[in-house]
């Protein structure tokens, strides 16, 4: 049979999956820890061999699309948030000398955004998407990715960014003071250095030295873990501070866009913390940019909960022209 070859590929994991030329769905989906893999050829040939010990697939692809947590410039590509390289043309000669598309891993996303149904996120506040004008995507994982879907024609042309590196801007006292203690590591701070993993963990050292206490928990899933178990009051005020610079960063793209079309938050951490997120002044802090903010409470805010999105893009991708 024949098959598309599609990968997401962050700096945490990467996701590697096989499209059924014949239904254009995806069948065989593996996941691989960047840290457990010296680089991604080693991890391509596991995917291969897997393929075909199933027996009924063609022994390459297709076509592969390669959505890379990177910005895309040339046929090698360094991950920002990882040791792997990732070469188009090695790629292509590993896969049988097939034609090998690389593309920013947000900007994958951003190819599935249209596709969703209801089921598939979960909407904070209130607002109803205006078709036919501009969407924002923004999601922190390992980074914090961030694109845009602007409006042509009857579809949407995919504006790939690095919107995760803009300057962070504190709103409160509490925040200024974080901002202070990251720049003393940092020099300038982006809001990634707050929006990502390590930027969960970054906010939680930083309230623990404001507040004089020891920082207990050293990783972004222990400081979610017990912010949803509510058993320790530090690593709840370290979320609720995640989810209200989150809250700013996406009204700040809303606006810059006139994302009339929705703001959709996507990434590998709210998506666990959507509960969290649900009740938080994320939607209060979107709003509240003074003389819009009853343009912005009409922009519909939501967290996409399925799974596999940058895998489902990269297949779309594919079937453009």
């Amino acid at each position: 049979k024949r098959w598309n070859l599609v990968a997401d590929i962050g700096g945490t994991n990467a996701r590697l999956g096989l499209e059924d030329c014949a239904g254009n769905r995806l069948l065989v989906i593996r996941r691989y820890s960047v840290a457990q893999h010296q680089a991604f050829p080693d991890v391509l040939t596991h995917f291969l061999n897997d393929v075909s010990s199933q027996g009924e697939w063609s022994p390459f692809p297709e076509a592969a699309c390669l959505a890379v947590a990177c910005a895309v410039e040339g046929d090698t590509i360094q991950l920002t948030n990882s040791p792997w390289t990732i070469d188009r043309l090695l790629t292509s000669r590993m896969l049988g000398d097939v034609p090998v598309d690389l593309i920013n891993d947000f900007a994958a996303v951003g190819y599935a955004i249209a596709d969703l149904n209801p089921g598939d996120w979960r909407q904070i506040g209130k607002g109803e998407p205006v078709p036919g004008r501009p969407i924002v995507v923004l999601g922190p994982g390992t980074g914090l990715g961030v694109c845009s879907l602007v409006p042509s024609g009857a579809g949407y042309i995919v504006v790939a960014g690095e919107g995760g590196h803009v300057d962070f801007a504190p709103v409160d006292d509490r925040e200024r003071s974080v901002l202070q203690l990251l720049a003393e590591e940092f020099d300038r701070v982006s809001v990634e250095r707050l929006l990502s993993g390590s930027g969960m963990v970054n906010i939680y050292q930083s309230l623990a030295r404001l507040g004089g206490r020891p920082a207990e928990f050293d990783t972004p899933q222990q400081i979610t873990d017990a912010a949803i178990a509510g058993s320790d009051r530090l690593a709840s005020d370290s979320v609720a501070m995640f989810c209200s610079v989150l809250g700013s960063v996406a009204g700040n793209l809303a606006l810059t866009l006139g994302a009339k079309g929705g703001v959709y938050i996507a990434g590998g951490i709210v998506p666990g913390i959507v509960d969290i997120a649900l009740g938080s002044d994320l939607r209060e802090r979107f709003d509240a940019k003074g003389r819009f903010r009853e343009y912005l409470g009409q922009i519909p805010l939501r967290v996409v909960v399925k799974e596999d999105l940058g895998l489902s893009g990269a297949a779309k991708r594919l079937g453009l022209p």
